[in-house]
């Protein structure tokens, strides 16, 4: 009999984050029609993990933003959710953040790891959760975040890449490698968000399922020119999406998106004009057989 491979998202809280700066150089009159703003021009966006369960082990793809941030900060990063929630809905799954195998980080910017720390208690020090965990990702991405540009330093948990160091459960993976962790995971390296994104790819039965991460955080940015104005270099992102994406359509792929707020999976399409757009879309997934 063969294992059944399932996957779930599972919310890592919400946050709410200006439309301009998550659509670049896109006006907002164009913007605005998938994305409505708040009176303070901020959207809605999701910080969406995956669980993989396949032959009994567990495997979490990114943690959300979490509930680390102080009271203050979680209200200028429009967290309005003081609890974890990624540790209800891994509780209510049933793992628990004690049953994880590995945990798959795309890069260290803390709407997709601060979920790793416990949630924020005044006068206590950070905290990292997952404690049965390996904890995988690239060698690029966790160089950036030791050593953050000045640009980008605001996007980092200072001390985050010591407390993975120090648990001994870190595994880097380089260029054209593979984690041993996560047996029979392709990957897919971007470096227009940040050096070294981490984009993991699940075999399916019904085509293969790319975790999009901050390359393409929503259904919206699968219009190739739309990027964001936190990517490094958006120019070699437009690239970089263009040509992953024409690799998903020809093989009939998806992107599990972690920033779309009604979203979390959808096919690959392009129509007549020949951009690209998403068919298929789910809201959530759960137990889903892959």
């Amino acid at each position: 009999m063969v294992a059944m491979r399932r996957i779930w998202s599972l919310e890592g809280n919400r946050q709410r984050l200006d439309g301009g700066a998550m659509f670049g150089n896109a006006p907002r009159a164009l913007w605005q029609r998938w994305a409505v703003p708040d009176d303070l021009g901020r959207i809605d966006l999701a910080c969406r993990c995956l669980l993989l369960e396949d032959a009994g082990r567990f495997t979490l793809f990114e943690t959300g933003i979490g509930a680390f941030f102080a009271p203050e900060l979680r209200e200028r990063y429009g967290v309005f959710d003081p609890r974890h929630a990624l540790l209800d809905a891994l509780a209510q799954v049933g793992p628990g953040h004690e049953g994880i195998d590995t945990v798959v980080l795309s890069h260290l910017h803390f709407d997709h790891a601060g979920g790793l720390l416990a949630a924020h208690e005044h006068g206590r020090a950070p905290a990292l959760l997952f404690p049965n965990a390996r904890f995988v990702t690239s060698r690029e991405a966790f160089e950036r975040a030791v050593a953050p540009h000045e640009r980008d330093r605001a996007s980092y948990i200072a001390e985050l890449p010591k407390l993975l160091v120090d648990s001994g459960r870190l595994e880097l993976v380089a260029r054209g490698g593979s984690a041993v962790a996560t047996p029979g995971i392709r990957y897919h390296f971007s470096d227009g968000h940040t050096p070294g994104l981490l984009l993991a790819e699940l075999a399916s039965e019904d085509g293969p399922i790319v975790f999009a991460a901050d390359a393409i955080p929503g259904a919206a940015w699968v219009h190739v020119p739309i990027t964001m104005g936190y990517d490094r270099y958006p120019e070699m992102l437009i690239d970089e999406k263009r040509a992953l994406l024409g690799e998903l359509l020809d093989r009939r792929g998806r992107l599990f998106f972690t920033h779309d707020s009604a979203t979390a999976l959808g096919r690959v399409a392009r129509d007549e004009r020949g951009r690209f757009h998403v068919t298929e879309a789910v809201g959530d997934v759960s137990a889903f057989p892959i």
